[in-house]
């Protein structure tokens, strides 16, 4: 039997030394690419979940919002409590997007610290606005939107309505600003509103507080010489 030389069993064994590191190697790559992919995924949910936060109402997607939202919307009252006192406000059931729109902006907190911004004596109050920079950022903050009338359910602006404003930019269609609403103090009410605003409630408790409000002195634009607040917005669950 010849003898292999010494030469030769050193490269051979070299060489298999060489083929098990490198299969090593290939062994340990493997869940380095896994974390790989796991870290450059979560940019990715990171950017999912800012999706979400960053959700806005507008003119596209408001109506299937309110759509949806009011599918399965069993609450019909809200409380607001001013700085003159408190009343109650049932809204109509078959008026769906202004009623879903306002419970909305309620749960939201929207109307908390707004004012009653115009007063017309006899006629009506006016609230949902203020002239402070955090209302102005709750409304960015929510979107920007109109809703569109719903005039023909029978309901007229009694005295105790509540109705929406339409917006105050071109809008031969009396598109709604839903951010505001006013309610009706005339006896026995302001019927010259029927069929231009949209009547989604009515006051159930607390007129007396709407009569208080409406005797406030005004100034300029009928704003009230001294604000009054809507503290506080709560639905009545």
């Amino acid at each position: 039997m010849k003898r292999v030389p010494i030469a030769i069993v050193i490269i051979l064994l070299f060489l298999v030394r060489c083929k098990e590191s490198s299969s090593k190697e290939n062994v340990i790559s493997q869940p380095l690419k896994e974390e790989e992919t796991a870290i450059s995924s979560e940019p990715k949910i990171e950017e999912s979940k800012a999706s979400e936060e960053e959700f806005k109402l507008t003119e596209d997607n408001a109506i299937q919002f309110f759509f949806d939202y009011q599918q399965d919307l069993k609450v019909d009252k809200v409380k607001l409590t001013t700085s003159m006192g408190s009343f109650t406000i049932q809204l109509y059931d078959n008026v769906p997007y202004h009623k879903a729109n306002f419970i909305f902006l309620t749960r939201e907190g929207y109307f908390n610290g707004t004012q009653f911004h115009r007063v017309v004596k006899d006629f009506i109050i006016q609230g949902g606005n203020a002239d402070d920079k955090a209302t102005a950022d709750r409304r960015r903050k929510i979107g920007r939107y109109l809703l569109p009338p719903d005039t023909r359910k029978g309901y007229k602006h009694d005295r105790g309505t509540i109705s929406m404003p339409s917006s105050e930019s071109d809008n031969p269609h009396k598109l709604a600003s839903p951010y505001e609403f006013f309610i009706v103090v005339t006896k026995p009410g302001s019927y010259h509103l029927d069929g231009d605003f949209t009547p989604f409630g009515r006051v159930i408790q607390g007129m007396d507080i709407v009569d208080k409000i409406n005797k406030v002195k005004v100034g300029k634009g009928d704003w009230p010489s001294k604000n009054v607040y809507i503290e506080k917005a709560e639905v009545i669950e």
